[in-house]
């Protein structure tokens, strides 16, 4: 079975060793109750019933905050995982539009198919398919392509057909089964739908909004955020599967003010960035500093001494965590 862009293993390779100051920043594990709630992620399982943005209302109420999103809509009878991006972290939630997602859907055929011609009509459709979103979406209706990583069927009782698909975010699972009926001559629909995965956010180690509730209910009353930490993950495990830079302390404070990454800055970077992936730009205690454009390969920023290698596009920490070791051109 094929695997999800999130599933892909990374390295990291060293371009020049430093150390970093343990005056300034502070490991994500580190955070206080308050920095790792607003610099947090939320693996939720979402229920039936709700819409999404009713999940985020919720959710946003329980913590009082200002700004919550969430990383990928579900249908209010979808149930599943529906990572929720906590205030600064709401910053990177589009990133997961590169993840993939992963489903686990209940067909229903319209006459008795074959095992062999529904696997072969599966394997048919494990590419890059054209998909016209459904009349009630929010997004415009116009023809466009998504990629299916896998599609394995798991049980196939009568004309109902348990199967699970990796795909490309943005995929209409419903759409996908109405062409698999099309394609097999029998017709179909989608019956149930549960998505088991979102980027690294799996559906095995999701918690409910109960779950959330009483965690911070908890430390609100008695004071102990262990609860809390074990529902709110760091916005830094949620973005695992893109190819990190890690900086010096030099660069912190100018990324924090929106300057690209220079070639001198950096200390460690991924084996295998291409020019314009989306990168995660680090720091040396693993704190997330926010996302750039690659204008190097790892070949490049490894052998060059100057020069552009990221273009900085979102910025998640706050200036003046670390010294300002910059100075203003002219």
């Amino acid at each position: 079975m094929g695997s999800l862009p999130s599933d892909a293993k990374r390295k990291l390779v060293t371009k020049q060793k430093a150390s970093t100051d343990p005056e300034f920043g502070k490991k994500p594990e580190e955070r206080t109750p308050e920095e790792h709630i607003r610099y947090g992620m939320i693996n939720l399982d979402k229920p039936s019933g709700p819409t999404s943005h009713e999940v985020v209302s919720w959710v946003k109420n329980i913590f009082d905050l200002r700004k919550v999103g969430q990383g990928g809509t579900l249908d209010p009878k979808v149930t599943g995982v529906l990572p929720i991006a906590l205030e600064e972290s709401t910053k990177i939630a589009r990133a997961f539009l590169l993840a993939g997602k992963e489903y686990v859907c209940i067909m229903r055929l319209h006459d008795e198919v074959k095992k062999s011609k529904l696997e072969s009509v599966l394997k048919e459709l494990t590419t890059e398919i054209y998909q016209r979103p459904p009349v009630k979406s929010a997004v415009k209706r116009e023809l466009r392509t998504r990629t299916i990583y896998y599609i394995k069927p798991l049980e196939i009782d009568g004309r109902d057909v348990l199967f699970k698909v990796g795909c490309e975010a943005g995929t209409y699972i419903r759409k996908l089964c109405a062409d698999i009926g099309e394609i097999i001559g029998s017709g179909a629909h989608m019956l149930e739908l549960r998505r088991t995965k979102s980027g690294p956010f799996e559906g095995e180690k999701s918690v409910t909004l109960h779950d959330v509730k009483d965690a911070y209910a908890f430390y609100k009353e008695e004071g102990t955020d262990k609860y809390l930490r074990e529902t709110i993950l760091p916005v830094e495990s949620a973005i695992d599967f893109l190819p990190k830079v890690m900086v010096r302390d030099s660069a912190v404070d100018a990324l924090c003010h929106g300057a690209d990454l220079a070639v001198p800055g950096i200390s460690k970077l991924d084996a295998d960035i291409d020019q314009k992936d989306l990168v995660a730009i680090f720091t040396l205690k693993d704190e997330l500093i926010g996302l750039g454009r690659a204008k190097m390969d790892t070949k490049e920023m490894l052998i060059e001494d100057n020069g552009i290698a990221i273009n900085t596009r979102r910025v998640l920490m706050k200036p003046g965590t670390y010294p300002k070791m910059w100075k203003m051109p002219g």
